[in-house]
């Protein structure tokens, strides 16, 4: 059995959606390590066609992945994410406590380079749009649990969106926090619109290093 055969959270016959570990890239990444392509073939369920990944989380990101399992699937559910129309909401814990409840943090993106940290994505006005509505659901020690829940879907927003809309990186992110411990950013929450047929939607069950944080699932309310 595969790794990820237990991580399937919903499917039928035009979609699957995975709880993708943390440390999983969705890509083959250059230094030739293991990827969710890695592990396709044995996602097919009696299907000759190897399901697709429609849409990416970074690797060090966990929870609600969606593949879909023919082309015609893919092209619309690609469109949908195109179109906004897709549901999605991440828990995160940041380094700090919001001095609000609630807010919108509307940044536009741009992605920059250099030689020496590579590239990474900063606010900036002549980037593209991008908005992130969020919510605090628990503070604890000097931490709060975030439920974000972007609105476009930009490379890296929520990460971005924290630091340089809240203030607060999220914990563990190697990129625009401080590394060392694992990145505690979850895909919680994924719902994708169908016609003619119920959305294919699933909940991801929060990861043990959320727990060790001191933000388990006793934090979260009926609508997390």
């Amino acid at each position: 059995m595969s790794l990820l055969n237990d991580k399937v959270l919903f499917i039928d016959g035009e979609a699957i959606i995975l709880d993708k570990p943390a440390g999983m890239p969705v890509d083959a990444p250059r230094d030739g390590s293991l990827s969710l392509e890695n592990y396709l073939s044995s996602l097919t369920f009696g299907f000759q066609r190897w399901p697709l990944p429609v849409h990416r989380l970074d690797r060090d990101t966990s929870g609600c992945l969606l593949l879909a399992r023919n082309p015609k699937a893919h092209k619309r559910f690609a469109a949908a994410f195109e179109a906004g129309t897709v549901v999605k909401r991440y828990l995160a814990v940041v380094e700090g406590v919001p001095a609000q409840d609630d807010g919108i943090i509307d940044l536009p993106l741009r992605k920059i380079s250099s030689a020496e940290k590579g590239w990474r994505m900063i606010a900036d006005a002549a980037g593209k749009s991008a908005v992130t509505q969020w919510r605090k659901i628990a503070q604890k020690d000097g931490r709060a649990l975030i439920l974000f829940a972007p609105r476009t879907g930009r490379t890296h927003q929520i990460r971005v969106h924290a630091l340089a809309g809240l203030g607060m990186g999220i914990v563990g992110d190697p990129v625009y926090g401080e590394a060392g411990v694992p990145m505690l950013l979850h895909s919680r929450f994924l719902s994708v619109p169908r016609d003619g047929k119920p959305a294919a939607e699933a909940t991801a069950p929060l990861p043990a290093a959320f727990e060790a944080a001191g933000f388990g699932a006793d934090c979260l309310g009926e609508d997390v």
